[in-house]
Parts: C-alpha cells; sequence; structure tokens
C-alpha cells in the first residue's frame, strides 16, 4: 500500500487518547506524517508533547506548528495541558513556532492537492480557521476525518461531543464546508473501545521508548481516572483500516441556537443532501488488535530516545 499523506490537528496534553492517535500514526507504516498541529490552551506545551513522542519514535524532523489557543467564541473550557507535567526537562525548552498552525496547514495541503488526509483530533477552531480564510482548502484534501459529536444513540439531540462543546462555531463552520469525503466519528462508537488502566499498561508493556512516554503521560491521566477510551485512536485507524467501523452518509449540523444542547451534532433528516460520512457501529476487537499490532512494529531508537 501506498503511504498516505497525513496532517494531524491534536489538542495532545489534555486526554491520553490523542498521544495515543499519535503513537499509531508514527508507528502506522502505510502512514506518512508530515506535519502536527497543536489547538486549545497551551499550544506550545501541547507542541512540545508532541516533538517528544516524535523524538522517542525517531523521527524528530517532523514539523510541529501552534495553533490557536482560543475558541472562536465563548469561554475557554481546556486552558491547560496537563501531561505536560510529563516531559523530560530537555524537551520542554525547546520552542515552536507560534500561531502558524494554520498557515502550515495550507502551504501543506496547496503542495498536494487532493492527496492529504486532514485528521483533527481536538477542537476544531485551527480547522475552522483553515476553511473560512482559504476557501478552495476542503476540496483539495483527499479526506477529512475527524473525532467529534455522538450519533443515532438515545440523547444524542441532546448531547454535545467535548471537541464540539469546546468551539461549537467552529465546528459549525467545517461541517457546512462539507469537504469530499467527510467522516464524523463519534462518541457511539468510540466509547465501546475502552481500556482499564491494567489493561492499558499490559498493551503498553515492553521495553519500547515511544511507549514508555505514552505511559508517562498516561500516568498523569490515570491520577483521575480509572480507564482510557481510545476515541483519536480509532479515528486514525480508519483512514487505514476502514471496515473497523461501518459508517452511513447524512447530513450533520451543529446546533448553535434554539432549544437544543448547543454543539450537539444532528442530523438534518429532511434533506436528501447527504455530504457527511458518520460512524454507525464499531467492531472494537477488530480495532485493538489492528492497533496492537501497529505499536508493536519495528521502531527506531535514537540518542534522543535514551
Amino acid at each position: 500500500m501506498t503511504q498516505i499523506p497525513v496532517l494531524l490537528d491534536t489538542d495532545i496534553g489534555s486526554d491520553i487518547d490523542d498521544a495515543l492517535a499519535l503513537a499509531y500514526l508514527l508507528r502506522q507504516p502505510n502512514c506518512h506524517l508530515i506535519g502536527v498541529t497543536t489547538v486549545s490552551g497551551e499550544a506550545s506545551r501541547r507542541a512540545a508533547l508532541v516533538h517528544w513522542l516524535c523524538a522517542v519514535a525517531g523521527k524528530p524532523q517532523i514539523p510541529v506548528h501552534c495553533g490557536t489557543e482560543r475558541p472562536l467564541f465563548g469561554e475557554q473550557r481546556q486552558p491547560d495541558a496537563p501531561q505536560f507535567n510529563a516531559l523530560p526537562a530537555r524537551f520542554s525548552e525547546i520552542r515552536h513556532p507560534s500561531s502558524h498552525a494554520v498557515e502550515f496547514l495550507r502551504d501543506e495541503i496547496t503542495r498536494r492537492p487532493g492527496e492529504i488526509s486532514l485528521l483533527a483530533i481536538g477542537p476544531l477552531t485551527n480547522v475552522a480557521l483553515l476553511f473560512a480564510t482559504y476557501q478552495f482548502i476542503p476540496q483539495m484534501l483527499r479526506s477529512l476525518v475527524i473525532m467529534g459529536g455522538t450519533f443515532r444513540t438515545p440523547g444524542a439531540d441532546t448531547t454535545a461531543e467535548w471537541n464540539i462543546q469546546c468551539d461549537p462555531a467552529a465546528a459549525a463552520i467545517v461541517f457546512e464546508r462539507n469537504p469530499q469525503p467527510f467522516l464524523a466519528v463519534g462518541l457511539n462508537v468510540t466509547t465501546k473501545c475502552r481500556l482499564s488502566s491494567t489493561a492499558f499498561n499490559d498493551m503498553l508493556g515492553g521495553y519500547d521508548p515511544l511507549k514508555a512516554a505514552v505511559k508517562s503521560m498516561a500516568d498523569v491521566w490515570f491520577a483521575s481516572a480509572p480507564e482510557v477510551t481510545f476515541h483519536d485512536p480509532l479515528a486514525a485507524a480508519l483512514i487505514f483500516e476502514s471496515e473497523i467501523c461501518e459508517t452511513a452518509n447524512t447530513h450533520v449540523q451543529v446546533c448553535l441556537h434554539g432549544p437544543g444542547i448547543k454543539g450537539a451534532t444532528l442530523e438534518n433528516h429532511d434533506s436528501s443532501y447527504a455530504p457527511h460520512s458518520i460512524a454507525v457501529t464499531v467492531n472494537a476487537p477488530r480495532f485493538f488488535s489492528h492497533y496492537s499490532s501497529v505499536l508493536k512494529s519495528t521502531h527506531t531508537i535514537t540518542e534522543d530516545s535514551i
């Protein structure tokens, strides 16, 4: 399989699943990770975490750019990156380009028209600014995959998933721009992919600098949570193994006004227009088998890994 060029936009440093998704992309043999951008509060600290994982995976050359820290409108729900506390001192002192994420994404996408899959696993602020400022960009992507929303479950119309809730206005812009194809991976499938702390540590066992770095970040997560939900790794895996989930075509609108919960992802069933794909079922055992096999693939040890 020819490698797929991927750009990752992430709020790594809050939930541990972003680090798990990045580790997957770094080990996925069919992925050419051409750059990472960070979003949400303390974007520079999030970028430092990205650089650390890339370095211990033997890929320190991957570009990392800080993005937008505040939502387009409303309060900042995610001001801190607590997993920064796991970062070794030598990485915490590295500075990353500030607020260059949108321009970096634009340049890479225009350089490779029709080739790049954009994977967005945090609030959609960077992506919304990209699409709104450069309106030709959505149609230049190979695909857009987001972790966001919840679909076709009881109460889905009154629930706002965290990434969407953090910046509903940005999410509305992204859904309205309709890049093709557009896959939304929501809580209705990701919450079926969970591991206890014990099972998680077993999966990341053995001497491996990348796994060790992720486990250090996970220790911060487990201080306040008993398990890990693989929201973002599932979205990442679907770029390469689409059969893990069944999908359906629909028309998604983000609730910004009215009686619904702000940030709810609502399907418009009154229209035959169906520009969005949503994941509706997941084969969780197949996902975990695939994820584990990719993480076990050959890795490179550098002096940064030690």
